[in-house]
């Protein structure tokens, strides 16, 4: 039995959740900052951890410091 790499708990195959080629419980992937639960195949990951898209994986490991001062070179 597989185990969730959050809760260290077993996933039974009802509640599984496959992300980031591991087993998770659905409440367990959440964004590391933010911690919004996200679903499989719309989130991105940084050192096999889950980020939402937009702002966290954006603003922690996105380019910065372009644009013309507006919303494109916040920095959050």
């Amino acid at each position: 039995m597989p185990k969730c790499p959050n809760c260290n708990k077993e996933v039974y195959f009802a509640e599984k959740v496959t992300s980031l080629g591991k087993d998770w419980h659905r409440p367990c992937l959440k964004c590391e900052k933010c911690k919004k639960t996200l679903t499989p195949g719309s989130h991105a990951e940084h050192d096999g951890k889950p980020f939402c898209n937009n702002p966290c994986y954006s603003s922690l490991f996105g380019p910065s410091g372009f644009g013309r001062g507006g919303a494109e070179s916040h920095k959050y």
